[in-house]
């Protein structure tokens, strides 16, 4: 019997607001992954993609066995540990008198947190080296984002994370690897087709990935490598 869950969530908004999914990994007590699920939420905000993703974490796991949750997003870790009781406790009200945004999210979580021995870690997104939960997680749910399909499976079938940029160089230049500042200005390929910094990490046609800031372009119905548009010009 298991004495512990180790289990990440995330969510996703290309946009935000925008397509929008969610997404959690359950792993053993050694932190090995187990099995995975991910689900659309059509247009929304990646706020409630986060929230949406604790819930469905919540539901799908024991109640009666402790859970540590990691996560990315201090929205969502604050509204349960910190802001959650003076919500409460002020009818649902924000410290400026205000709704709190999510509320029905916001309060189905805290039905299924009552009575559990849950601890949530905050862990950094998109860092080399990162946490390995946290990135299936996030690459789960910005796949169900993208495609507006549900997923799932085992520790056979797991998807596979996009590469992390790497640190910058002292220079203030981008090494390998590194994903450039965001921008939406167009540019042009050297093949003459349009381009533009990648607002979110993807994958072109020819299946390699590219990174949030990489400079792509159209590539047959989507979007990919400029060399790879040139290819097929």
């Amino acid at each position: 019997m298991n004495d512990r869950i180790i289990a990440a969530c995330d969510g996703a908004a290309k946009g935000n607001p925008g397509p929008a999914a969610w997404a959690y990994v359950v792993a053993d007590g050694a932190g090995a992954p187990q099995r995975w699920e991910s689900g659309p939420l059509g247009h929304s905000t990646n706020n409630v993609g986060e929230l949406t993703a604790l819930e469905r974490l919540l539901a799908a796991t024991d109640p009666a066995v402790p859970l540590e949750v990691r996560l990315d997003s201090t929205y969502t870790r604050d509204s349960v540990t910190k802001w959650l009781k003076g919500w409460k406790r002020n009818g649902w009200k924000t410290a400026a008198g205000k709704p709190v945004a999510n509320q029905e999210l916001i309060q189905r979580i805290d039905g299924l947190l009552d009575g559990r021995d849950v601890t949530f870690v905050y862990v950094p997104a998109h860092q080399v080296d990162g946490d390995p939960l946290n990135a299936l997680a996030d690459k789960a749910a910005s796949d169900a984002a993208r495609t507006q399909e549900a997923a799932g499976g085992t520790a056979a079938d797991l998807p596979v994370p996009d590469p992390a940029p790497s640190t910058p160089s002292r220079s203030g230049g981008a090494r390998s690897g590194r994903a450039a500042s965001p921008s939406t200005a167009k540019r042009r390929s050297s093949g003459g087709a349009p381009s533009l910094a990648a607002r979110f990490p993807g994958t072109c046609p020819c299946t390699r990935p590219y990174a949030k800031g990489d400079r792509i372009t159209k590539v047959g119905g989507g979007w990919g490598h400029p060399e790879c548009a040139a290819t097929q010009a």
